[in-house]
């Protein structure tokens, strides 16, 4: 299966999706479908996460990238592939190429995360970090093609990849042929895009809904507009859907195959992301938590049994650790608060037997005597506090207050 330039257009089909799927055999695993039973509950149906975050390279993109790359001419693998990503993509055409003896060159950007720089180039590519960000790293990518010959391997905008991401709605069907809902993370578009071509080929009753970050979400304006349009400077946690434009090829695909696509907000991530790591113990990436972030918004919008795909898993710890926080904020598990205290021997001490009678876990302390802000005898401390809900949250700002003291933020 391999598309010139000029084919690039060329509609995906079921055939296709199921050549990749040929292709991909002894590569690509077959990953697990787990159930789960927190989200069943609130749901009202079976709820099953298809763990693309357990795939080789941590996320569905070897996928794609394979069945590109193994596409190529002989003349186009000879001149090696290239390719600009901030880490999923990345790992996935570096692995790609390597089982297929293709040499590889992956642009980076420079802030990109530390472990996901290295595995890219322990699967064997040369690594180039250039910009600040993905779309300055996108445009060296494109001019080193252009000056070696070498192949720019698209991360969503291309049928080979949507061929190959689609495997997964092959194996959704397979391994639940009795879902009724796909809910899946939407950035380009090409795995919305494959799964859609496969699960309406196969079951044109399946509903697929995608799901974007608010603050990255180029599809609803896009799907109004009824053409690709950009969305200037979007913001988001979730790196794996943080695209400003969907492809034009999975455009067209989504457009007339995906039933509805949703947005979700930095703390629905944020939740989902916790929820995953307590409930299901599987470590996902905020993009990859983002269909579970949509069943938190919106429980009983969803006809089961549904999968939730959970796209990948490569979270940088740093991230981890910060995300993980503000999950536990939007919760109500996790409160910051800074207050004022007269700067005596002991007012420390009995400020955190203040918050023992309130059974509040005291997690990091932090005491400034010495600011222009304060007055001679004031002190002023920040405390981060595990809580046990938004009424324990309440029940400790009033016992603070109770206990005379200040609370400033």
């Amino acid at each position: 299966m391999s598309y010139s330039t000029a084919d690039s257009f060329r509609p995906v089909t079921l055939d296709d999706v199921r050549g990749a799927q040929k292709m991909l055999s002894g590569v690509a695993r077959v990953t697990a479908m787990e159930g789960s039973r927190h989200l069943s509950q609130m749901v009202g149906a079976p709820v099953h996460l298809k763990c693309e975050n357990l795939q080789r390279t941590g996320s569905f993109k070897l996928r794609g990238a394979y069945v590109r790359i193994a596409g190529l001419l002989p003349e186009e693998r000879a001149a090696g592939v290239v390719a600009a990503s901030a880490g999923n993509h990345a790992q996935g055409v570096a692995l790609a190429s390597a089982l297929l003896g293709v040499r590889s060159t992956v642009f980076m950007p420079k802030g990109a995360p530390l472990p996901k720089v290295s595995a890219t180039r322990d699967y064997g590519a040369e690594v180039r970090l250039h910009g600040q960000v993905v779309d300055e790293t996108l445009a060296a990518a494109q001019e080193y093609a252009a000056e070696t010959g070498a192949v720019f391997i698209h991360p969503f905008d291309h049928p080979d990849i949507i061929a190959g991401q689609g495997t997964v709605g092959l194996e959704i069907l397979e391994q639940c042929p009795e879902a009724r809902t796909i809910l899946v993370g939407i950035g380009g578009g090409g795995l919305a895009a494959g799964i859609a071509v496969a699960a309406k080929s196969l079951r044109p009753d399946v509903r697929v809904v995608g799901v974007q970050a608010a603050g990255a979400a180029a599809y609803p304006p896009s799907l109004a507009a009824g053409r690709p349009v950009s969305v200037e400077n979007p913001a988001t946690m979730a790196d794996g859907i943080k695209v400003g434009r969907p492809g034009d090829v999975p455009f067209g695909i989504v457009g007339e195959l995906v039933d509805e696509v949703r947005t979700v907000s930095e703390d629905e991530l944020s939740a989902a992301l916790l929820l995953c790591l307590e409930r299901a113990k599987l470590v996902v990436e905020p993009a990859g938590a983002s269909p579970v972030a949509a069943l938190l918004s919106e429980p009983g919008a969803f006809e089961g049994p549904v999968v939730a795909v959970l796209s990948g898993g490569n979270v940088d710890p740093v991230l981890m650790e910060r995300v993980l926080r503000h999950g536990m904020a939007a919760q109500g598990r996790y409160l910051a608060v800074r207050l004022r205290l007269t700067d005596r021997p002991g007012a420390l001490a009995t400020l955190l037997g203040a918050l023992s009678v309130v059974d509040a876990n005291v997690l990091d302390v932090s005491h400034v005597r010495t600011d222009p802000r304060l007055g001679l005898t004031e002190a002023e401390v920040e405390l981060h506090l595990e809580t046990k809900g938004p009424a324990h949250c309440v029940e400790v700002g009033q016992a603070l207050r109770e206990a005379g003291y200040t609370v400033i933020g």
